[in-house]
């Protein structure tokens, strides 16, 4: 079986934070490398961006933004409905 994406559902969860820091780049650099593409869903914000190339943010069971992660952290909306002013990733 060679499947053409993966989809990993909180991830993060229960996971110490050393290995929250650790092991997910070296799993999905794993899987690009091999053309798999990757669902992640998560509320652990900051993690999961910081291993994403492209997220969307849902809100009220809509796409409210989407785009690479810096440009999310920067957007207002984004910022005032889920992050938070004072996010910093």
């Amino acid at each position: 079986m060679k499947p053409h994406f993966i989809l990993l559902d909180e991830p993060f969860a229960g996971v110490d934070p050393i290995a929250v820091i650790e092991h997910p780049k070296k799993f999905i650099g794993f899987l690009k490398s091999r053309g798999i593409g990757v669902l992640i869903t998560d509320h652990n914000v900051r993690e999961t961006l910081s291993i994403c190339d492209r997220a969307y943010i849902i809100s009220d069971g809509a796409v409210l933004a989407s785009g690479k992660p810096d440009d999310l952290v920067g957007n207002e909306q984004v910022r005032s409905v889920y992050l938070g002013k004072n996010f910093k990733y």
